[in-house]
């Protein structure tokens, strides 16, 4: 949406999933009423999947979803639609995007990125000709399969000494159609089609439409993983270049105002960390670790290598004097407890001398009626759970 906002696109809608109320409710927050400055035209619209007499199933895929709001789509007077993907980290002027669509007289243009051979073979690959048009697509291909996908990315712009390096271009995911392209493509060509990525555009390809891939060279992480989500968030407090930052005021990332004070740090040891805003750190350790908002951490506490998504609220000291009482927890971080290499979603109360520090070396592990689960040697303690003081996972 930041993107969108810093490139002058202010029509927005957002195709949700089911189970997206948390998702909805920020996004009604965030950017309900300031989009489109004094004439008032823009919007961040949710359309969430919805069950109908003529379609009885929820969105089977990106292609599915938007097919099943073209209705509203075709509605607007506008020249093209841009597609983009919810799960991805990176900065992006889509105003260049568009442009680069126009003067090629392109259908579709896909955003690709310079791929090296290592990274190469995670991803759908295409190939192109000599104007930049996409004449080929291979998924994930490995050995002579991979050799055949190597372009010329000069053709792209990219200088001779970086097309050596990245000889291989990876669809993002996201699109730029001519308006009367989409509907064709997913009324007419491929009406039962259900991915963009698989099935749409390479099958626009096959039936002769000029399908164009625009070079983007900067930072991109798809964050629809948990070790993905784990590492692109800690890349940020990496020195003394972060992987992505947040300090540039010509592209702002915007989100809702929450009014909350500076964080206090009381006699705390924190190391190449960030630290969110109405944080309260007393006496403790933390290195290598992003501490979210709202975030209370007790003296003796060490956080290491963690992600603390932190709280949606405080609670009063009335609240915390009942709690105390009746044996139970406050939400935050525990006196004493050790966290290393986790995830602690929001409102997570972690008692005293826990340790989260994954002892056996766990790789995969589901025990959510513990209130967490291990993927890829990450432990994850799932938001509003509950860890009792003394526990050691």
């Amino acid at each position: 949406v930041s993107n969108c906002l810093n490139s002058n696109v202010s029509k927005i809608y957002v195709l949700t999933q089911f189970n997206s109320a948390s998702l909805n409710r920020h996004l009604s927050r965030a950017y309900g009423n300031n989009i489109g400055g004094y004439k008032n035209d823009g919007f961040v619209e949710v359309l969430a999947a919805q069950q109908s007499p003529e379609n009885p199933n929820w969105f089977q895929g990106t292609a599915d979803a938007v097919r099943q709001y073209l209705w509203l789509f075709e509605e607007h007077n506008v020249m093209e639609f841009l597609i983009l993907a919810g799960d991805h980290l990176y900065r992006m002027d889509y105003q260049k995007f568009i442009q680069a669509h126009r003067e090629t007289d392109a259908d579709i243009t896909v955003a690709a990125l310079p791929m090296d051979e290592e990274r190469a073979t995670a991803f759908g690959l295409m190939k192109i000709d000599d104007e930049g048009r996409i004449v080929e697509f291979s998924e994930k291909p490995k050995g002579e399969k991979l050799k055949a996908m190597m372009v010329d990315t000069t053709i792209l712009g990219l200088d001779s000494e970086r097309a050596k390096e990245l000889p291989y271009i990876a669809s993002m995911g996201i699109y730029v159609f001519s308006k009367d392209a989409m509907l064709r493509l997913l009324r007419d060509n491929f009406p039962s089609a259900n991915d963009f990525g698989s099935e749409v555009i390479p099958g626009a390809t096959e039936i002769g439409m000029r399908v164009q891939a625009y070079l983007y060279d900067g930072y991109w992480e798809d964050i629809g993983t948990i070790e993905a989500f784990y590492n692109a968030n800690l890349g940020i407090t990496k020195k003394p270049v972060p992987d992505f930052s947040f300090y540039d005021r010509s592209a702002p990332i915007y989100t809702q105002s929450r009014y909350l004070p500076p964080s206090k740090v009381l006699d705390a040891d924190v190391t190449d960390s960030v630290i969110g805003e109405g944080c309260v750190i007393n006496h403790c350790k933390i290195n290598h670790s992003v501490v979210g908002l709202r975030s209370c951490i007790s003296e003796g506490a060490v956080i290491e290598d963690s992600l603390l998504m932190g709280a949606d609220y405080y609670e009063t000291e009335n609240d915390k004097k009942v709690l105390s009482e009746t044996g139970g927890i406050p939400i935050g971080i525990g006196k004493n407890t050790h966290i290393k290499k986790a995830i602690i979603d929001k409102n997570a109360r972690i008692g005293e001398n826990v340790k989260i520090i994954n002892v056996d070396d766990i790789q995969e592990a589901s025990r959510e009626s513990d209130g967490y689960f291990i993927k890829s040697g990450i432990v994850t303690v799932i938001k509003d759970a509950l860890i009792p003081s003394g526990t050691v996972i």
